[in-house]
C-alpha cells in the first residue's frame, strides 16, 4: 500500500498514488492498489477527491450468504482507474477481494445457483473482453466466451443453459471496393446522419448474439438481427439491462431502437422486442406505436407480467418516465404511474410478485419507493437529504447505494416497511474521518413568477456566521437533470465548500422531481424562466448575512455551461467570475452540429430557418453569442475535443468573443477528453485550474476592483 501526504491548497502531483508493483504472475503491468491518504487541516484538494474508492454493481447470492460488488480505485501515476471484484457477508464483515489485475472487472453476475460469480475481464489469450466465470472464493477463473470483438455486457437465462452477450459488428455502410489498396488511408465517406456519437466515429455498433451455455463453455452463438443495420444495446450508456430472459427461459426481450441515418438522429423511439427461443425464432414488436423511450424490461417472478420504463413523447428525452407494466398474455399495459407526479429509476420486482421497488427523484432527493401493482399504490421508504440507486430486493429488505453531495456511494440496508436505513459498508471511512465538516442546507426560494424553488445551500469548512464569504451558483446540466443530492467527481460541492466557498445549487425550472410541469416548461424557453430562477436564487442567497453579495460567481456544464454563457449577458453586475465547460454558446451552430438531432429539434422548438416557428425562434433570439456586447465578468472556458455531444468549438468561439470584447479570459482544452472529464490526470488539472481562476477573481484583493477590463 502506498502513502501519500497530501498538503493544504493544489497540492504537487504525487507519484505513486494507487500504484504498486503487481505480484501477479501472468501480467507484468502494475496493479492499482487502494492508496492510503493523509489530510493536512482537514483539506479536501483534487487529488484526495481521486482518492476516493467507488462501490458498485452489488450482487447478492442466491441464497443470501455473499453480496459481490466491484471497487475501483484510481491511480494518478498510471492516469487510470481499475476495478476489481470483491465479495462481503450481508453485515459488511469478511470483506474478500477477489481478482488482482491490471484491467477492470465488470457486469457481475452469479451463475449455477450461487456456486460461481460470472463477470467480464480481459481474455489473456485474445486480449478481447470476454466472459470469465469463478468460484466465491475467487479460485477456479475460467474464460466462457470467445467472440471476435469481444463482449461489452452479457445475461444468462434462469436455467442457466442460454447466454446473450453483446459484441459488435461493422456497420451495413461499407464499400469495401472503393478502399482496395488503401489500408493506410484516414478518410471516411459518410452519406447520412448519425456519423459520430458522443465521443466516437459510428465504426461499429453493438448487436445481441445468444449462445448455449453447458457449464464450461458458452458456443454456438447466434446474431439475433443479424442483417439488421441497428444496435442493441443502444448507445451510449446501454448494458445488461436491455436484456431479459423470460423465468422459464423460452423467451428473450431485447431493447433497440430500429433505426438508422437521419431518422435515428431524430427519434429517441426505442421499443422492446419479444424473441421467441423455442417457436422458430420470431420476433414480436411488443411496444410498437409508442414514439418516446421503451427501456429496461424486467420480467414479474412467474413471467406473467413485464415491468418497463417508457416516455411517451416523441423525440423529448427527459420527458417522464412512466412505470408500465404488460400482462404477457393479452399483451394489454397499464401505467402504473400516471396518477403519480414523479417517476421511477431502476425496477426490480419483488419476490412475491405483488409490488415493485425503486429509487425516484422527489423534491430534491431520489429516495426508495415501492408501488403495489393491484391498484398503483406508491409507499415512500426513505426520507432524509440522500440519494439511493441500485436498489434489490434481499432477505425480505433491500439494499441499496447511497450517497449524498457530501460522501459518496456506500451499501446500505432499507428495511421492507421503511424505517431506519443500515449503513453496511464505509468504504472512505478513512477519507471522510480526516475532512473538516461541511453542512448542506435546504432553502425555500420565491421564484419570479409566486413559486417556491428548492435550493441546496453548501456551506464551508468550518463555517462561522459571522464572516463573510465568496459564493457561487451552480448551473446544472442536461437541460432535464436533477440537482438532487448527488456526488460528483468533478462538480463536487463538498471541495468547492473546502476550498471557502458557499454554493448555491437551485432546483431551477426544467429538472426532475417536483412534477411534470416543471420538468418540461424549460423546453423552448432556453433563455426564459429558469434564468430567472437562478437569478432569484442569487438574489436570495447573496443576501444572506454571511455571503460577500460582491464575490458572486457562476459555474457550470454542457446547458450549465450555456447557462453561464447566458448570463454573462444578462446578470447585470451579480457576478464577478464566470465558468463554463462544454456549454452552447451559439444555438444556431449548435442545432446543426450537435449528432443527436432530436434533442436540439424538440428543446429547441424546430429548426433556425423555420420562421413562422415562433417557438425555434425565440429560442434561437436568445442565443448567448448574440448578448457578448454585454460580458462584463471574467470568465474560463473548458472544453474537449472529443465531444461530439456540444463541440470544443463553441467554447472556443466563446473564449474568442470574450478576448476580443476586451475580457479577462483563460480556456482549458483537452485534446483527449470527451463531454466529461475522466482521466485522473486531466480531472486534477481542471480542478486545479478552476479554483485558481475563481480564487483570483473571488477571493484576491483584485475581487474588490471591477469585474473585468473595459470592454472594446
Amino acid at each position: 500500500m502506498n502513502k501519500i501526504l497530501i498538503p493544504v491548497g493544489l497540492a504537487v502531483l504525487p507519484a505513486l498514488l494507487g500504484a504498486c508493483s503487481s505480484n501477479n504472475a501472468e501480467s507484468a503491468e502494475e496493479i492499482i492498489e487502494k492508496p492510503e491518504v493523509k489530510i493536512e487541516n482537514g483539506m479536501l484538494t483534487p487529488e484526495v477527491l481521486e482518492a476516493f474508492g467507488r462501490i458498485s454493481q452489488i450482487t447478492p447470492s442466491p441464497d443470501g450468504e455473499l453480496i459481490a460488488f466491484t471497487l475501483s480505485y484510481e491511480s494518478i501515476e498510471q492516469n487510470k482507474a481499475n476495478a476489481e471484484i470483491y465479495t462481503m457477508k450481508p453485515d459488511g464483515s469478511d470483506m474478500k477481494r477477489l481478482t488482482k489485475t491490471p484491467s477492470s472487472e465488470s457486469n457481475l453476475a452469479w451463475i449455477e445457483d450461487g456456486k460461481r460469480l460470472a463477470f467480464i475481464a480481459k481474455d489473456d489469450k485474445s486480449g478481447k473482453p470476454q466472459v470469465h466465470a469463478m468460484n466465491p472464493d475467487g479460485s477456479g477463473k475460467k474464460c466462457l466466451t470467445e467472440m471476435e470483438n469481444g463482449v461489452e455486457c452479457f445475461k444468462f437465462s434462469p436455467d442457466g443453459k442460454k447466454i446473450v452477450v453483446a459484441s459488435t459488428i461493422k456497420p451495413y455502410n461499407e464499400n469495401e471496393a472503393l478502399f482496395e489498396g488503401l489500408p493506410k488511408t484516414s478518410g471516411r465517406v459518410v452519406d447520412d446522419l448519425m456519423y459520430k456519437h458522443w465521443d466516437e466515429w459510428v465504426t461499429e455498433i453493438p448487436h445481441p448474439f445468444l449462445g448455449d451455455f453447458d457449464g464450461s463453455q458458452a458456443s454456438g452463438f447466434v446474431d439475433i438481427m443479424e442483417g439488421e443495420p441497428f444496435e442493441c444495446p443502444m448507445r451510449p450508456f446501454g448494458g445488461a439491462e436491455s436484456f431479459a430472459f423470460s423465468p422459464d427461459s423460452k423467451q428473450l426481450i431485447y431493447v433497440s431502437r430500429k433505426l438508422k441515418g437521419m431518422d435515428y438522429a431524430f427519434s429517441t423511439d426505442s421499443n422492446l422486442y419479444l424473441y421467441d427461443i423455442e417457436q422458430a425464432k420470431t420476433v414480436k414488436n411488443l411496444t410498437e406505436g409508442m414514439p418516446g423511450y421503451d427501456t429496461d424490461p424486467v420480467y414479474s417472478p412467474d413471467g406473467s407480467q413485464l415491468a418497463f420504463l417508457s416516455m411517451a413523447t416523441a423525440k423529448y428525452e427527459s420527458d417522464k418516465k412512466r412505470l408500465m407494466v404488460m400482462d404477457m398474455k393479452s399483451f394489454e399495459m397499464r401505467d402504473l404511474t400516471a396518477d403519480w407526479k414523479y417517476w421511477p429509476e431502476e425496477l426490480a420486482w419483488e419476490p412475491d410478485g405483488k409490488s415493485i421497488v425503486f429509487a425516484g427523484y422527489s423534491e430534491g432527493t431520489e429516495p426508495v419507493f415501492r408501488i403495489n401493482v393491484a391498484d398503483a399504490k406508491v409507499t415512500q421508504l426513505t426520507d432524509g437529504m440522500w440519494d439511493y440507486h441500485a436498489v434489490i430486493p434481499f432477505k425480505g429488505n433491500l439494499l441499496a447505494l447511497r450517497h449524498n453531495m457530501l460522501q459518496p456511494d456506500d451499501l446500505v440496508e432499507v428495511p421492507a416497511a421503511g424505517g431506519d436505513v443500515k449503513q453496511i459498508t464505509e468504504i472512505n471511512k478513512d477519507i471522510l474521518s480526516q475532512l473538516a465538516e461541511v453542512k448542506v442546507e435546504k432553502r425555500m426560494v420565491p421564484t419570479s413568477d409566486g413559486k417556491e424553488m428548492t435550493c441546496w445551500v453548501i456551506l464551508p469548512a468550518n463555517f462561522d456566521p459571522n464572516k463573510q464569504y465568496p459564493a457561487i451558483l451552480y448551473c446544472q446540466g442536461g437541460p432535464q437533470q436533477a440537482v438532487s443530492q448527488f456526488w460528483s467527481y468533478r462538480w463536487n460541492f463538498r471541495i468547492m465548500a473546502a476550498n471557502g466557498y458557499v454554493v448555491i445549487a437551485p432546483n431551477r425550472r426544467g429538472v426532475p422531481g417536483f412534477g411534470e410541469e416543471w420538468n418540461r416548461q424549460i423546453s423552448g424557453d432556453y433563455g426564459g424562466q429558469n434564468m430567472r430562477d437562478y437569478l432569484a436564487a442569487t438574489d436570495y442567497i447573496a443576501a444572506q448575512p454571511y455571503v460577500d453579495a460582491k464575490r458572486v460567481g457562476a459555474i457550470g456544464a454542457s446547458y450549465g455551461g450555456f447557462s453561464v454563457y447566458w448570463l454573462a449577458g444578462h446578470h447585470e453586475g451579480r457576478f464577478a467570475a464566470l465558468v463554463a465547460h462544454a456549454g452552447i454558446f451559439n444555438i444556431e451552430a449548435q442545432y446543426l452540429e450537435t449528432e443527436e438531432m432530436w434533442f436540439a429539434d424538440f428543446d429547441m422548438g424546430g429548426a433556425p430557418w423555420e420562421k413562422d416557428n415562433a417557438t425555434a425562434q425565440r429560442t434561437f433570439a436568445t442565443s448567448p453569442h448574440k448578448f457578448v456586447d454585454n460580458w462584463t465578468a471574467p470568465i474560463l472556458i473548458t472544453v474537449g475535443e472529443l465531444d461530439y455531444r456540444i463541440l470544443a468549438s463553441q467554447g472556443m468561439m466563446a473564449f474568442n468573443a470574450a478576448k476580443m470584447h476586451g475580457l479577462e479570459t483563460e480556456m482549458l482544452v483537452f485534446p483527449d477528453e470527451n463531454h466529461w472529464v475522466l482521466q485522473p490526470q486531466n480531472a486534477i488539472l481542471w480542478q486545479r485550474v478552476f479554483f485558481r481562476f475563481l480564487d483570483k477573481y473571488l477571493k484576491s484583493p483584485k475581487a474588490d476592483a471591477p469585474a473585468a477590463d473595459s470592454a472594446k
